[in-house]
């Protein structure tokens, strides 16, 4: 099952080539502020993955014209683990960013990204206008937690899953605080849509990769994971109670690379789909902090 938010937020299934449109039915409001609309189709229909039913009586727009938003725009976080395929580690070593092998998701943990950061499928990456830094791509799985729950065991972990989706996540190279680096708006693009958890027959064998203007920058599987899937709801829900809608980013492999205006970005995962995303300048976002030299 592949659930979207559309047209201003708005929650439907796919079904073949259309939307089924199930805001009333679900007596869901996308008008109020916050909008959690998405977050409370989550937490009712966990329970349901697999035999949620969709009425005849549910509206149905053609896929193809409506505009998909970012699937969750209100989680409670975005927790995201660094440095979490070794080759990435490898990668990083070599460069001036100077990761240390300690340094990886299972010698420091996670980190939280803020969930303003979050953008959808027809949002432009908008780049701060910080010159002499470079601003990076990251391709990531993401996992959507469907039930909350706080000392989750590993083997429970994937009853607590409610599906997977596409993320980039995107950060200005430096040595400042990795949270002000990677929480820009528009910094943590998601989508296009969520994919049920019983659609997956493996997420600990899933491709992922990233092309930049159609030529791949990134490739790599979830078997190459340092800390796996399982691992990482037991460590986050070890420190914090853990809500419906809460995205783990679970990591980049090599290959990440600078974007620039004008580019195309797309993140593929397998069983999921594909993310395409645009790269814009924008005029906010400069500041002192950023006059340091890129290092």
């Amino acid at each position: 099952m592949r659930v979207v938010r559309f047209n201003g937020g708005r929650v439907g299934v796919i079904e073949s080539n259309d939307v089924v449109d199930l805001t009333e039915l679900e007596h869901l409001n996308p008008k109020r502020w916050p909008d959690t609309a998405m977050i409370q189709f989550i937490e009712r229909s966990n329970s349901r993955i697999g035999s949620l039913e969709l009425p005849d009586s549910a509206p149905r727009v053609p896929l193809q014209d409506v505009t998909l938003d970012c699937p969750i725009n209100w989680p409670n976080k975005v927790i995201a683990f660094p440095a979490n395929y070794q080759a990435h580690i490898e990668e990083q070593k070599s460069s001036k960013v100077g990761l240390i092998s300690k340094y990886t998701s299972g010698g420091q943990g996670f980190f939280l990204k803020a969930n303003s950061s979050l953008s959808g499928p027809n949002e432009p990456i908008r780049l701060p206008p910080v010159e002499g830094r470079e601003v990076h791509h990251e391709c990531e799985l993401a996992i959507i937690i469907g039930k909350g729950g706080r000392g989750i065991a590993k083997e429970a972990a994937y009853e607590h899953i409610f599906g997977y989706s596409c993320l980039i996540d995107v950060v200005i190279r430096g040595k400042e605080e990795r949270v002000m680096r990677k929480s820009y708006d528009t910094f943590c693009p998601l989508g296009p849509w969520i994919v049920t958890r019983d659609e997956i027959t493996n997420p600990q064998e899933m491709g992922i990769r990233l092309t930049v203007n159609g030529k791949e920058r990134q490739k790599a599987n979830t078997r190459d994971l340092i800390v796996d899937i399982p691992t990482m709801i037991e460590m986050s829900s070890a420190v914090m109670t853990l809500y419906p809608g809460d995205v783990i980013a679970t990591g980049t492999p090599s290959g990440v690379g600078p974007i620039k205006e004008g580019d195309l970005v797309a993140s593929f995962a397998e069983g999921v789909g594909a993310l395409e995303v645009r790269v814009e300048s924008s005029a906010v976002g400069d500041h002192p902090v950023w006059d340091k030299p890129q290092e």
